[in-house]
């Protein structure tokens, strides 16, 4: 769920504010009318959503920001030694960088380091990369920055033919376990076909561990995650004059450690119907009928090396926090 703020960003990020409403809609339609029904985890992130977001990642229950926060903390220069292996400068290149709290500590290290690199926050956001920009400039007065709004593949193909020097490509909180094996291999496809040899891409994973510590952390006792997702319904309400009644939904989250998978639904707690009138068109719940709404994939070692190697990639180095809930790991090409 952190990414958060990602969610799939790269497919339309040209696209103007109409066609994006109008995408909106048609997928909300498409979702709705399916069986089951589900709706894309790509539109929790309007202004409350992401608000929301950030009281999840302050949340006790959910240890994803925190692990990987410690990892950054205490192997900063183990880090920067694989990042700067042959001591040659480096570009630095966060996709959907967000507001860049965690990999502030590496910059600062790098930064204290002498290190020869520039950092390249990617986020659809002009908001955002300008929020980053501006505190970065601040924090970091000597640090080279540039940011860039817009498509990942299109500025990674532009970095490829304009910069010779080395990129370091970061995909940090457990962003991947929003994506489905089959699309999470073409992401790491097209990212690869974009890398030079000397290249390296860092990823987040999130670990498979004790299911009852996974699911609290996607079911918290203050609710924060319930009011998360429901949100969804708020934005549908807001944008395309639904009429979603939230009291009559109720969040539900599970996570079955075979897949290794957690899955968010709302449940409609009665038999109703929802109007949609931008659709023009009206959806029918039955009692107790689920809304998929996120899937977060938890990964074994075993996972990451066979996607790796499935991508075109090999691992080089994994990074845990202290209680192995989590990764940042190292690739580059095979």
């Amino acid at each position: 769920m952190e990414a958060e703020i990602w969610n799939l960003k790269f497919k339309n990020m040209q696209s103007s504010s109409a066609t994006q409403q109008n995408t909106f809609a048609e997928d909300v339609r498409r979702g709705l009318s399916s069986s089951p029904k589900f709706l894309s985890s790509k539109y929790f992130y309007d202004d409350e959503g992401s608000r929301l977001f950030q009281e999840i990642m302050k949340l006790p229950e959910y240890y994803l920001t925190r692990a990987e926060f410690e990892i950054f903390s205490e192997q900063a220069d183990e880090i920067f030694q694989m990042f700067a292996e042959s001591g040659e400068t480096f570009d630095l290149i966060e996709l959907g960088a967000g507001d860049g709290t965690k990999t502030s500590l590496l910059v600062e290290h790098f930064l204290n380091r002498r290190a020869d690199f520039t950092y390249v926050p990617v986020d659809i956001s002009a908001e955002a990369l300008n929020l980053l920009t501006g505190k970065f400039n601040r924090k970091f007065p000597d640090l080279s920055i540039q940011p860039e709004q817009g498509d990942y593949f299109r500025t990674l193909e532009t970095f490829k033919t304009k910069s010779d020097k080395r990129k370091i490509i970061l995909f940090l909180g457990s962003n991947i376990g929003n994506f489905g094996q089959t699309q999470a291999q073409n992401f790491f496809k097209s990212l690869r076909v974009l890398m030079n040899e000397t290249d390296r891409l860092f990823i987040g994973f999130d670990l498979q561990k004790d299911p009852r510590t996974i699911l609290r952390a996607y079911d918290d006792a203050r609710g924060v995650t319930a009011e998360f997702n429901l949100n969804l319904l708020v934005r549908i309400n807001r944008e395309l004059a639904a009429d979603f009644n939230l009291k009559e939904f109720s969040h539900y989250a599970s996570y079955h450690p075979i897949d290794g998978a957690a899955r968010s639904f709302l449940i409609s707690r009665k038999a109703q119907t929802v109007c949609v009138e931008t659709l023009n068109a009206s959806f029918e719940f039955a009692a107790w009928e689920p809304i998929f709404m996120e899937i977060s994939q938890k990964y074994t070692l075993k996972m990451i090396e066979d996607l790796a190697q499935a991508s075109g990639f090999q691992v080089t180095r994994n990074f845990f926090d202290s209680q192995n809930f989590y990764t940042n790991s190292l690739w580059k090409s095979n």
